[in-house]
């Protein structure tokens, strides 16, 4: 099975409540049609500096922003293939590039103990930023379920509904199930919209209709914000306080 490894489009994200997900599906189900994995929970695992520096860097909101990560659709077994995704932002521009390699080689790949056996254009790119940022590591696991669709007239156009988005730092394995922290607030659901330009007309039509508007929100920012931040700000408080009192 071909996979796409190229992508260059916009990301709209829209936080729905499940009633306003279940309009918005029956309002554009005469326009869209599964895409090929349909329902599926899907595993990330982030990779990041020992001082999450490109998830600080990204919640900076610069211009120019990257991610890199793993992905899985379903449970992984070392030899499955997942997806090694090397994600960039410049000017609201989202811009992938995406390997599909076993998921054991591929984590080994990014933590730096083996090197992939692949040589394209984009193994190059992610050694290049393997290079520049040095050792990285597992940060945090992500999951999802996602129901993902793509416009009937097969164009670029694709909106997905992420619900049970949860996040941890422990079990940093794509061969793990899914549990953690709750990103979303109890009974909201992440819609994305997913184009190359513009949005088509009764997309634009069923948003304005249902009174639905764009929002900023990252998976893995939201994560640090929650989990990452909050559990390393607590530690750096315990070691300035056992340094004062020894002083």
């Amino acid at each position: 099975m071909a996979f796409q490894t190229v992508f260059k489009r916009y990301e709209l994200k829209y936080l729905l409540t499940r009633q306003q997900k279940e309009k918005v599906l029956a309002e554009v189900e005469p326009y869209i049609k599964p895409d090929r994995y349909g329902e599926t929970t899907i595993r990330n695992l982030y990779f990041d500096t020992d001082s999450h520096l490109l998830i600080r860097r990204s919640i900076e909101k610069p211009v120019y922003k990257e991610k890199l990560r793993v992905r899985s659709y379903g449970t992984a077994a070392p030899d499955s293939t997942v997806f090694v995704e090397l994600k960039k932002k410049y000017k609201k521009v989202v811009y992938k590039r995406r390997l599909s390699l076993p998921e054991e080689e591929a984590v080994k790949w990014l933590s730096g103990e083996k090197h992939t056996k692949q040589n394209t254009q984009i193994s190059r790119e992610i050694d290049y930023f393997l290079k520049l940022y040095g050792t990285l590591h597992p940060a945090v696991f992500l999951s999802y379920d996602r129901s993902a669709f793509y416009a009937n007239d097969d164009s670029d156009f694709r909106v997905t509904f992420d619900d049970n988005i949860l996040c941890r730092q422990e079990a940093l394995s794509l061969q793990s199930e899914p549990y953690g922290t709750p990103l979303l607030p109890q009974g909201m659901v992440l819609m994305e919209i997913k184009c190359a330009g513009g949005i088509p007309l009764w997309m634009t039509e069923i948003l304005s209709r249902e009174r639905i508007y764009k929002t900023s929100f990252s998976k893995y920012g939201t994560a640090y914000q929650t989990l990452i931040f909050p559990q390393n700000h607590k530690v750096n408080s315990y070691n300035r306080l056992e340094v004062t009192k020894h002083a």
